[in-house]
């Protein structure tokens, strides 16, 4: 349903705009009206109204009865992590981390209960689930999602942790509290977090924070496949590596927010 807000300055129209842009997901890249208004909640000529406009800006394409996104939406993502600095930050790193390790290598952020992919280098590798840029998945289950969890207040985290995840998976790690807890709190004496397999199966991932100055802005990982590196090579080899890659993006960042000006 579309989302409603509280405050005289709230811009319902702005707010179903964004819905019918979110409401085409992987396995529904191509939608027709009919479609668009039961995803979103919205009557359907005001669901046309939306889509005309934003095939008028270039965001929708229409394909006869269907509609499809088009690249120029990639634009609003790509200004959050341009204005970020994380991926001009973090490429070379990442470029230098995955050809030590030979495996693909993320950063994300936190979104709610799930963690959001914003930048990435891969290897051509076969794993069980598709990672790209904007790819979302619960954070419990994940190591960067561990890391960036741990780091939060116990109230904040119980309110993050209440809202569902949008990423449409379900993972296999169902802890209770207790054990949720537990595995925070050895995610903050350690200050890095592992995962075995907790997400979806033949996934093992090892995550590190990205600090910028006393704040936790991301996390980045080393993503493998369990039935070819284990436990072992991930925290003996991988780890070291990883911790490093971490703190020199961390650095660069810090030297990135001291400038008096950057032009982008």
């Amino acid at each position: 349903m579309p989302r409603t807000g509280t405050g005289p300055d709230f811009i319902e129209s702005l707010a179903r705009g964004l819905e019918v842009i979110a409401a085409f997901r992987p396995g529904q890249d191509a939608m027709s009206l009919s479609d668009v208004a039961t995803a979103t909640g919205l009557a359907r000529p005001t669901a046309r109204r939306i889509l005309l406009t934003l095939a008028e800006l270039g965001y929708v394409r229409a394909d006869g009865a269907r509609y499809t996104l088009t690249p120029r939406v990639l634009e609003l993502g790509a200004a959050y992590v341009g204005s970020q600095g994380l991926w001009e930050v973090a490429r070379p790193h990442l470029q230098e981390l995955s050809a030590k390790t030979n495996e693909s290598c993320s950063v994300a952020q936190l979104d709610g209960s799930d963690i959001v992919y914003v930048a990435r280098v891969a290897v051509p590798k076969i794993v069980g689930l598709s990672v790209q840029i904007g790819t979302r998945f619960p954070a419990l289950q994940t190591s960067l999602g561990k890391v960036l969890l741990a780091e939060l207040p116990a109230a904040e985290l119980e309110e993050v942790l209440a809202q569902p995840s949008r990423s449409g998976l379900t993972p296999l790690w169902q802890p209770t509290k207790k054990e949720r807890e537990a595995e925070l709190r050895q995610v903050r004496a350690r200050g890095w977090a592992l995962t075995d397999q907790q997400l979806a199966l033949g996934i093992r991932s090892v995550a590190a924070p990205i600090h910028d100055g006393d704040r936790v802005v991301a996390a980045v990982n080393v993503n493998t496949h369990a039935a070819e590196t284990t436990v072992e090579t991930l925290t003996e080899h991988h780890l070291p590596l990883l911790l490093r890659a971490a703190g020199e993006i961390g650095a660069d960042l810090d030297r990135l927010r001291s400038l008096p000006l950057v032009v982008r």
